[in-house]
């Protein structure tokens, strides 16, 4: 039997919408795509047109996935879950920005539950296996998953939509770039898409409940200590690629009220958001 195949089974929109739906539940919808361009700009024309909150649309293959800054890529079809979802968060504008990091939190706790693989968050919008706990030795960080948010602010009733492409079943030779890597090329044998889905929606909702009842206070609701803890970039030495082509050397030190990167330098300290940055890397 082709071991591809085995892990490759097709999503059923049917039975994920059996299993996540329910009264009262944040998911209110579940469609699975045999292919759309990108599921974000998909759902966000969606949320423009009214759709309502709790929205997941699936992609068994995206033919335009976009990452942070209009980077593209492209994944073997059913290799993915490449999903994103429809929010409405009860909360002022200015918080808005802590949506991905919890996005990211729910997505560790779904991959070392369901997988065993040590996944851990590179800031802003990156999912990650550290260097050091690779499954093969390895000087670099490889990336499982890219993070992405847009909103459409103007509506009534403001909407986020947040995705995210995780690699499952990709092989090392079907990953586009060597810092890539899937749950599979780091050993993972637990690959059915449906229970990652799962596990990671349920995730989400256990965060996103408790950090929109506290009004979208990170700190108060436990989000803020919970993404410091996940993600690896503080306490390293970095260089922040610019816009422009300026190389920024700096320490990260911390995670602010706001999600920005705070970093020391020789210039003092200051805070880096998602748009001031093009790249964060870790020095030798």
């Amino acid at each position: 039997m082709d071991l591809d195949r085995t892990r490759r089974t097709p999503l059923s929109q049917d039975e994920l919408a059996a299993a996540l739906v329910r009264p009262g539940g944040p998911w209110r919808r579940v469609e699975v795509l045999p292919a759309v361009g990108s599921t974000n700009t998909e759902l966000l024309a969606r949320a423009e047109e009214g759709e309502e909150e709790g929205t997941v649309l699936v992609a068994e293959h995206q033919t335009a996935g976009r990452g942070r800054l209009g980077r593209g890529f492209l994944t073997p079809r059913g290799a993915a879950l490449t999903f994103s979802l429809l929010l409405r968060p009860p909360v002022a504008p200015d918080v808005l920005g802590w949506l991905p990091a919890l996005m990211g939190a729910a997505a560790v706790g779904a991959v070392r539950r369901t997988t065993g693989v040590r996944a851990a968050l590179k800031w802003p919008n990156d999912l990650i296996v550290p260097a050091g706990l690779r499954a093969e030795s390895a000087e670099t960080d490889g990336k499982l998953a890219g993070i992405l948010a847009d909103a459409d602010l103007v509506a009534e009733a403001p909407a986020v939509v947040i995705g995210m492409g995780l690699n499952v079943s990709q092989s090392r030779g079907e990953l586009p770039v060597p810092t890539a890597v899937s749950l599979r090329s780091e050993g993972a044998t637990a690959l059915d898409r449906s229970s990652l889905l799962g596990s990671f929606l349920g995730e989400f909702e256990e965060l996103y409940t408790v950090w929109t009842a506290a009004g979208g206070d990170a700190e108060a609701s436990g989000l803020a200590p919970l993404y410091r803890d996940l993600c690896s970039t503080v306490g390293r030495r970095i260089t922040v690629h610019l816009p422009g082509g300026e190389l920024l050397d700096a320490d990260a030190t911390g995670i602010d009220e706001q999600a920005r990167l705070v970093v020391t330098t020789a210039a003092g300290e200051k805070a880096l958001s998602v748009g001031d940055v093009v790249h964060v890397r870790p020095r030798a």
